[in-house]
């Protein structure tokens, strides 16, 4: 079988990632992606399991998908059907499920496939340490290329290491390779991504750290810039942080995983670190590096948090120099430790709190983007804003700039200097010095 195929990506950007090489492999085999609104002969939707919410959003997609091509093929794969799939075999109208470790094998088993026949699980036959190092194929004016997979870490709170398997990382070498080949596609900005990011290279022989691929990168200057995507706050050191501030390479911008910032609750979520390590964290980055956007994850309303707790995390947070703000109310997962945990947060309580959170995150994005009025940020153009009347586009700091200019640019690392900020969105000028 060939014909039209459509993706549905819920989740993380390792889920985009792995979606996107999907696509590739997809048009490779013959296949042709469906357009806006058409009907589709294959529907895969790659699933996530995150949060009780996104595994409720997984469901959704996957009835929404059999609903809106009744004619055609539908398949669910990713961490769903990885960790859950006796849950997503019981949605009726589904054909094939696939995990992590097999959903590369879609356009092969959709080949011989017919409507009709029973549901059908594939089985994660490959080794645990498979590695997927397809080069991802997207629109996108950026690309994502996973380095690193699984995770060991078991936070109380997290399904993931059930859904992802343990550490393995691609070998530098590779990543190197990828990179070039990147660029020589077109694309000018790449996002190094991962389950946890920080662990890379633990598992390999010989064993290397990130900030031993960093410095490879560095030393071959690359003619793209880098942005590195999620990382705990234990492994951003001193030499991660000055490669950032002195690199042209790569993008000024953290994106730091704190979720809590009360030392008792950090236990509980078996986070390794403590609220006053994070402080001087953050205080370090924005020394070396002023411009720099630092994001975080936080998650409102933990078993146990009572309004202490929380009141030392929003504390933490109005106090430090941030960017923005990722808030999750607690979501039970079953099977992690914290399913069974005591005390828990009445819902409407959470919903305060993660308001709360959300709130500030909203007032610290707009103390950042005012005090970047006035300076030049390098700025990828992603294509025509506002009915094509200005160029929008992202800078290396993560700001989302929108500019005038007489000549108009797509995927394109451009000068732009920024004279005010409107919402969610900051307006600038492209510079001709």
């Amino acid at each position: 079988m060939s014909g039209t195929f459509r993706i549905t990506t819920l989740g993380c950007k390792v889920n985009q990632y792995e979606s996107a090489c999907l696509r590739g492999a997809f048009l490779q085999a013959g296949w042709v992606e469906a357009p806006k609104g058409g009907k589709a002969d294959a529907s895969i939707v790659n699933t996530c399991i995150v949060t009780q919410s996104a595994s409720n959003q997984s469901r959704q997609a996957i009835r929404r998908a059999i609903k809106e091509n009744p004619g055609g093929l539908t398949a669910a794969v990713g961490c769903y059907v990885q960790v859950f799939p006796k849950e997503v075999l019981a949605i009726k109208g589904l054909d094939l499920m696939a995990g992590n470790r097999t959903k590369h094998r879609l356009p092969d088993l959709l080949r011989h496939w017919e409507k009709g026949r029973t549901p059908l699980l594939v089985r994660d036959d490959s080794s645990p340490a498979y590695f997927n190092d397809l080069l991802p194929l997207s629109d996108r004016t950026r690309a994502l290329l996973k380095v690193q997979d699984g995770c060991d870490s078991f936070c109380s709170y997290c399904i993931v290491p059930f859904a992802r398997g343990p550490l393995r990382s691609l070998e530098p070498e590779k990543v190197l390779e990828n990179l070039r080949a990147l660029w020589h596609r077109g694309y000018h900005e790449v996002v190094l991504t991962g389950i946890h990011l920080g662990r890379y290279g633990v598992d390999l022989k010989p064993a290397l750290g990130f900030k031993d691929l960093l410095r490879l990168i560095a030393k071959q200057k690359p003619p793209l810039r880098i942005r590195l995507s999620s990382m705990e706050p234990t492994e951003i050191g001193p030499e991660i942080i000055e490669m950032v501030a002195s690199e042209p390479c790569f993008c000024r911008h953290f994106h730091i995983s704190l979720q809590n910032g009360n030392d008792i609750t950090l236990q509980k979520m078996n986070r390794r670190y403590t609220a006053l390590e994070f402080r001087s964290l953050i205080e370090a980055i924005h020394a070396r590096v002023p411009v720099a956007a630092i994001g975080v994850d936080v998650i409102a309303g933990f078993p146990g948090e009572d309004k202490k707790a929380h009141l030392a995390t929003y504390r933490l947070l109005m106090d430090l120099p941030l960017s923005y703000f990722h808030v999750f109310p607690f979501s039970p997962r079953k099977g992690t430790r914290a399913w069974s945990f005591p005390e828990r947060i009445p819902e409407h309580e959470m919903k305060e709190r993660t308001a709360e959170l959300r709130a500030l995150g909203e007032r610290k994005r707009q103390t950042f983007y005012k005090s970047c009025i006035g300076s030049e940020f390098e700025v990828l153009s992603e294509g025509w804003y506002d009915r094509g009347l200005s160029i929008k586009g992202l800078s290396d700091n993560y700001l989302p700039v929108v500019f005038d200019s007489s000549n108009p640019s797509q995927n394109e690392i451009v000068p732009v200097r920024i004279e005010r900020v409107e919402k969610k969105t900051v307006h600038g000028k492209r510079s001709t010095a």
